[in-house]
């Protein structure tokens, strides 16, 4: 009873932080342990719940807290500064040596209640540090959006794995099927003294090739599944199941001028470079304000006296003018360090833009492509299912037909589905990687 229990609360939980996905579990009787949940995971799903779910970018999301508090700590140095203190001594001094004979004074007591205060008035180093962290933030989180659609795009691929693996098993099958009737009509001529027992054993090993092949595909499936599983954190014991389909038709193709200025606009590679960048100058500015003046205004008040109830207050109030003079070139050291860090920036800035034009123009190029293929094969395979059903139909009619024709048929068919199913994958994959390079993830269905 404690574990029926337990699996539903299980499920429960991993369904609820799988919220957009669409699952069914289906449980056995009151009486048997319930069959394991089947989660029913479409692609949208998917990428909904490698955002959601998967640890790395859990991980960035946790970097993002800790930059927020980089940038506040920056700015506490631009706040005023409070502290209190409270002292209650007891005490001697020493007098001095009169003769041979040191002198000390008798104990006495000293309390001491204070207040310390200090604010920086005005410093271009403080505030050019914390617009850099606030920088260096924007920084974090642009790499978090980056990682993320790194997820989902792994995510993707993984799921059009799963489907093409999923494809292959149906064409091994459809294959067999196809085998087996041909098989009956050979035996049926077999009997009737026209074909041979080698016709049929040449059969019998196609059929067990197409059985071992489908065997793999199977295990690409579960393999493609696993893959899922792990990318979106979700339990091994959960059934799943891939409920799209590839896709033949994916519409029009982007302009190559539309789809990279679109890039260079949604990537977050483009604007985390941009910001790096930014920051860097604030950095090289922080460091180069170090050589003008601060104003800083320091204060303290508190009470004096032998007892807390037997004091007098006292006060100190200053303003500080502090003028940069010489440190031994260590500003100077730094301030080279920052403007090499700067130029450095500004390079990656010229790499980053060219790999995000180099995906682009190269998703389009795939996605050209892999449209044709899925045309070719198309046609292909009516040729070869029009080639075997000639074949077969002559091989019905004819008694001096060859064999071999009926055999190439088939080989034909085999090959003009595998032909077919990869160029959908590929299509599927390269509409997956034209979404990437775009940083259009988040609309792909």
């Amino acid at each position: 009873m404690m574990r029926r229990g337990i699996v539903p609360a299980v499920v429960g939980l991993v369904l609820f932080m799988l919220n957009p996905v669409a699952w069914a579990a289906e449980t056995a009787g009151a009486g048997t342990p319930g069959p394991p949940a089947v989660l029913s995971l479409t692609l949208r799903g998917a990428l909904t719940a490698a955002v959601d779910n998967n640890p790395d970018v859990q991980l960035y999301k946790e970097r993002i807290e800790a930059a927020q508090g980089q940038v506040q700590t920056q700015l506490g140095s631009l706040l005023p500064n409070l502290a209190g203190t409270v002292r209650q001594t007891r005490q001697t001094q020493f007098l001095g040596t009169f003769g041979l004979a040191p002198q000390r004074t008798d104990p006495f007591s000293i309390f001491d209640g204070r207040v310390n205060a200090s604010q920086n008035l005005f410093s271009v180093s403080l505030i050019q540090r914390w617009r850099a962290s606030r920088e260096s933030l924007h920084v974090t989180e642009f790499e978090s959006d980056s990682r993320k659609y790194d997820v989902m795009a792994s995510a993707a691929l993984a799921y059009m794995e799963g489907l093409k693996a999923m494809a292959m098993v149906k064409m091994h099958e459809a294959n067999q099927r196809v085998m087996e009737e041909l098989l009956a009509l050979v035996k049926q001529r077999q009997r009737g003294g026209v074909a041979t027992g080698l016709d049929i054993a040449r059969l019998d090993a196609q059929i067990a090739s197409e059985r071992q092949l489908a065997s793999t595909s199977r295990y690409e499936v579960e393999h493609s599944k696993l893959t899922l599983l792990n990318l979106l954190s979700i339990p091994y014991d959960i059934t799943l199941r891939l409920s799209d389909e590839l896709k033949s038709d994916i519409g029009e193709i982007p302009s190559s001028h539309g789809a990279v200025e679109g890039a260079l606009g949604a990537r977050p590679e483009v604007q985390a470079q941009f910001t790096r960048v930014k920051a860097s100058e604030l950095t090289y500015s922080s460091i180069t304000g170090e050589r003008l003046p601060s104003l800083v205004a320091q204060g303290d008040y508190g009470l004096i006296g032998n007892r807390w109830n037997n004091t007098l207050d006292t006060y100190n109030m200053a303003l500080l003018l502090q003028i940069p003079i010489f440190d031994g070139a260590q500003r100077e050291g730094r301030i080279a360090e920052a403007r090499s860090q700067l130029r450095q920036e500004a390079l990656r800035m010229r790499t980053v833009l060219n790999q995000v034009k180099m995906e682009v123009h190269d998703a389009l190029a795939a996605v050209t492509a892999a449209k044709e293929q899925v045309a070719i094969a198309q046609a292909g395979l009516q040729m070869a299912t029009k080639e075997l059903d000639l074949a077969r139909e002559r091989y019905a009619v004819i008694t001096a037909a060859s064999y071999f024709e009926l055999t190439n048929g088939l080989t034909s068919v085999a090959r003009g589905r595998e032909n077919l199913v990869n160029a959908l994958f590929q299509l599927n994959a390269a509409r997956v990687n034209l979404a990437r390079s775009t940083g259009s993830l988040n609309s792909l269905q």
